[in-house]
């Protein structure tokens, strides 16, 4: 079997990768010229240089495939919303056309969370309601970029499908894990291990190990039904709780205060400012998203795709502490990962 892999250079696209080549396929990796490398070095790999937003570039690289898995968008476009679409969204359509012309026999789209929208809040008290793949995008584009642009792109992947492509999507939650490469210095992770982040915010998210997210995107191809969204996801916690773990894990102090959002949000001009002098736990672009719980439900994916995550959140937290320390490349193939992927499909 052979497979393109877009967004390959990334950390979710590089372990797809590895987690493909221990299983016996023949990989090719879309990338553009000037992308890092570090995540794919050492590896038996086919590079296409292209761009998302060129289709005549995407052409070759689709010639052949069985199979696409496509992991590539823009992260760190900020607000920046046209941006954001012009490579998301519209780069998402040319690769999408591209394999319907080409009759690849199976495409794998890896959205995220983020494209399902946002919680409703609840009064203080209530237990917070994990959100599944029915749940409809309900937010202003200006308020979450990001997550705006992966619901138009999953769109796209949807009316693919109503043309006859068979294509599923998998939208993980907070991937943790090592190779987290664009996050080197930003990443959470890190700043709680230097005593960055002094305060913590009434809020909520989900989290993954990023080889509980290589399982499911197999586990996706194989057993996935077109059209399809399943949700790989797995801790639910607090902010608070996620900030005490990195602590405990890295030896660190964990944070003392935690701030309610109504503070935050009546703050609103000041945040990006405090955001200068006080590193917090959460993105200035996130704002809006403050004092929400991102619960999620995984029953689907565990249902229908025979998958389940077997590594815990505090290994994901070590093996990303760890990784930043010496941020190499990465081992694709040993008897472990091949017998933890196939134990968890």
């Amino acid at each position: 079997m052979k497979a393109l892999v877009t967004g390959a250079t990334g950390f979710v696209g590089g372990a797809i990768c590895r987690g493909l080549i221990s299983q016996g396929w023949e990989v090719r990796v879309f990338r553009r010229e000037n992308s890092l490398l570090t995540l794919l070095n050492g590896l038996p790999l086919e590079h296409v240089i292209g761009d998302l937003t060129q289709p005549e570039t995407i052409v070759p690289a689709v010639k052949g495939v069985d199979a696409v898995f496509h992991a590539g968008a823009m992260m760190n476009g900020g607000s920046d919303l046209d941006q954001i679409k012009r490579v998301t969204v519209a780069g998402t359509r040319n690769l999408l056309e591209i394999a319907l012309d080409a009759q690849v026999k199976r495409f794998v789209h890896v959205s995220s969370v983020a494209a399902l929208g946002v919680p409703v809040p609840l009064p203080s008290g209530v237990k917070p309601v994990e959100m599944d793949e029915t749940h409809a995008w309900n937010e202003l584009p200006e308020h979450w970029a990001y997550g705006y642009a992966k619901y138009l792109a999953e769109m796209e992947v949807q009316r693919a499908v109503s043309h006859g492509l068979n294509a599923v999507i998998v939208n993980p939650s907070v991937v943790l894990g090592a190779g987290d490469i664009y996050r080197q210095n930003s990443s959470i992770i890190q700043k709680v291990s230097k005593g960055k982040i002094r305060v913590s915010v009434d809020s909520g998210l989900n989290l993954i190990h990023i080889e509980d997210i290589v399982s499911g995107v197999l586990a996706a191809w194989q057993y996935g039904t077109a059209g399809e969204r399943y949700i790989l996801s797995d801790l639910n916690t607090t902010v608070t709780n996620f900030l005490k773990l990195i602590a405990q894990v890295t030896g660190a102090q964990p944070p003392q205060l935690i701030l309610p959002a109504g503070l935050l949000r009546a703050v609103h001009g000041a945040y990006r400012l405090a955001d200068h002098f006080i590193d917090l736990p959460v993105e200035p672009e996130l704002f809006y998203q403050v004092g929400k719980y991102f619960y999620y439900s995984n029953q689907k994916a565990k249902t229908k795709l025979n998958w389940q995550p077997v590594h815990t959140i505090e290994s994901a937290v070590r093996d990303a502490y760890e990784w930043f320390k010496y941020p190499l490349s990465l081992p694709y193939s040993t008897d472990e990962n091949k017998e933890g992927m196939q134990s968890s499909m």
